[in-house]
């Protein structure tokens, strides 16, 4: 039978600081910024990153953020996405697209969190032409399209 001794008062008062810090980095971690064109894009389910460096995003907030207009047919979860000439094809859950009627196969299928379609930051790059960069140490993604340019840093 293992016996336990009672805490010391410094070894408690150092517990509940170290309880304390982790809750406060918790609590104050912010999500993922999205900007698309030097403009922040606001949306009621944040970007998500993972482990392994994989960043998905709202397709919507971005489409709409590029002037592309997004259609989504429930009965079949199929969502078209539409900006000037070039259209996407997805289904939730497949792989599976077409860009202007070309098949092609996505690194991560598409997926639901609180209603909003999440894709990979790579799909819009590629579906729209666009560069998109996730900088982990500013937790900020950023969207820009051909021909704009990128605003002066502030110092």
């Amino acid at each position: 039978m293992t016996r336990y001794r009672a805490l010391s008062p410094q070894g408690l008062t150092l517990t509940a600081i170290v309880a304390l810090t982790v809750a406060a980095f918790l609590a104050l971690g912010q999500p993922a910024v999205m900007v698309v064109n030097g403009n922040r894009v606001l949306s009621d389910v944040a970007p998500i990153t993972t482990a392994n460096r994989r960043t998905f995003v709202p397709i919507r907030a971005i489409a709409d953020a590029l002037g592309a207009r997004t259609v989504l047919e429930a009965k079949t979860a199929q969502i078209d996405v539409i900006r000037a000439h070039q259209s996407l094809r997805l289904r939730l859950g497949s792989r599976h697209a077409t860009l202007n009627g070309m098949p092609m196969t996505l690194s991560a299928a598409p997926f639901r969190v609180r209603g909003r379609t999440m894709v990979p930051l790579s799909l819009v790059e590629q579906a729209f032409g666009v560069r998109a960069n996730y900088d982990a140490r500013r937790g900020r993604i950023e969207v820009l399209s051909p021909g704009v340019a990128r605003a002066p840093r502030r110092r």
